[in-house]
């Protein structure tokens, strides 16, 4: 179920995205096409949503969003640099002209001292650039899951 909150920033994130005649698409991990559905609750968003990627295994971020295997091997799934070539590879791959990637730790399991629970990195991929950025979440599962959809719901927030 979308959020009022999740709900708002989509219709937001929709007049943005209009304005500039752009079309985006979404990477997901952690959230497992949760952004996509919050964005498509929008009535009229399949004028700037192409589609998306859920790409939960590494085995899928390396063969459909082209993440090179060394990136997962050496920084691992939840890191900048994944979060990075998740965005570039499917924003290359759906032919659009910005792309939002989220790749975390939701739990209750899987946290370490290094990437801890509630750990997600957000790519951000467009033609002027890319870029990545990390929250840590609390709470729960749900909890972080709804609080990625959000931040990953402000992406465009960073290049206006």
């Amino acid at each position: 179920m979308v959020t009022q909150s999740q709900y708002d920033l989509a219709v937001e994130m929709g007049n943005w995205l209009r304005q500039k005649s752009w079309r985006m698409v979404t990477a997901e991990s952690c959230t497992g096409g949760g952004v996509g559905y919050a964005i498509s609750a929008v009535p009229g968003s399949s004028e700037w949503l192409a589609g998306g990627f859920i790409t939960y295994s590494n085995a899928l971020k390396e063969k459909l969003l082209g993440v090179p295997p060394e990136i997962l091997h050496n920084e691992g799934a939840v890191s900048a640099a994944t979060a990075e070539a998740m965005a570039a590879g499917a924003r290359k791959a759906a032919g659009v002209d910005i792309a939002v990637a989220v790749t975390g730790v939701a739990g209750p399991t899987g946290g370490t001292t290094a990437k801890p629970i509630g750990l997600v990195w957000f790519g951000l991929s467009w033609e002027g650039g890319v870029c990545s950025w990390k929250q840590q979440f609390p709470g729960d599962r749900e909890a972080v899951r709804d609080a990625t959809i959000e931040e990953a719901l402000r992406c465009f927030e960073k290049i206006t």
